[in-house]
């Protein structure tokens, strides 16, 4: 059975990947330039490798789980279990898009214009299958970073290269013509290991719970209040809730201790507006998991 092998990914995300970690109840330590953090779970060891190869050691079996970004699965054409998708990425909480970019002032402004053209981009495979699957020929080169430069040093017509905004693609005169798809992290399984391990397909779910809960609580906070009875049917239906509102009476008195968890943009308008229907004694606190 032995313990289960959990791929961590190097490079951007792995920053972000080690602190959802803590916030979801592990702690890794990275030693130096060691490929094989420590891990506080006796029942898991850890590898580091890039996130463009992690779906590839996970199909094979060199490891049972990781954590990689769905378009590097897509590169590889991996079959692999997708455990969980998990929303983040090196700065935020958003999906990436893969997007088609040419120079601002090109003439392609469809598909179909670039045939006979130079594509660069890091999806050398994905880009290929898609092009030629619609019968559109076109050369594709891989780019070892820097991707919108090469159109701008005439290098290619076009980049297939990844972002969030789309700021800076137009900050090098670019402008996108095509969107492929949106990509985001996902926690993966080697098909084998969750069809046949009961012990490790339960480690790998139980990651997934917590990993999950930890996101999704990066996004919330809670409330806690002070409410007189009389405004308690006034205040209430202001409150947005998982479910309904924790409602307690404090010791001899008619006020009651109200607690909710919210999203955390909705405080900035929600406070202001419990204070004046009379809410008193307003906590906001952090949350860790919500599950």
């Amino acid at each position: 059975m032995g313990k289960l092998r959990l791929g961590i990914p190097k490079g951007s995300l792995e920053k972000a990947t080690i602190d959802l970690f803590r916030r979801s109840g592990w702690h890794i330590k990275v030693n130096g330039r060691s490929y094989f953090p420590d891990i506080d779970d006796p029942g898991i060891t850890c590898s580091m490798c890039r996130a463009q190869e992690m779906s590839r050691y996970v199909e094979n079996g060199t490891l049972d789980c990781g954590l990689t970004g769905k378009d590097w699965i897509m590169e590889n054409d991996s079959q692999v279990v997708v455990v969980a998708d998990l929303m983040y990425s090196k700065t935020s909480q958003n999906p990436v898009r893969w997007v088609l970019a040419v120079p601002g002032d090109s003439d392609i402004k469809t598909l179909k214009d670039l045939a006979g053209k130079k594509i660069a981009t890091e999806l050398v495979n994905y880009t290929k299958r898609y092009f030629a699957q619609r019968q559109i020929p076109v050369t594709v080169e891989f780019s070892w970073g820097a991707t919108e430069a090469k159109v701008a040093a005439g290098l290619a017509d076009a980049v297939v290269e990844v972002t969030e905004t789309g700021s800076t693609i137009r900050a090098h005169g670019l402008k996108i013509i095509h969107e492929f798809f949106q990509s985001n992290t996902q926690l993966i399984a080697n098909k084998d290991t969750w069809e046949n391990d009961a012990k490790k397909r339960e480690q790998m779910e139980n990651l997934a719970v917590l990993l999950l809960g930890a996101l999704r609580a990066e996004r919330m906070v809670g409330l806690k209040m002070n409410i007189q009875e009389k405004s308690l049917r006034d205040i209430v239906p202001l409150l947005p809730s998982l479910m309904a509102p924790t409602i307690a009476p404090l010791f001899e008195t008619d006020w009651f201790s109200v607690e909710v968890v919210v999203n955390s943009s909705e405080t900035r308008t929600l406070i202001p507006r419990l204070i004046r229907a009379g809410a008193q004694g307003i906590v906001e606190y952090p949350l860790y998991k919500v599950i």
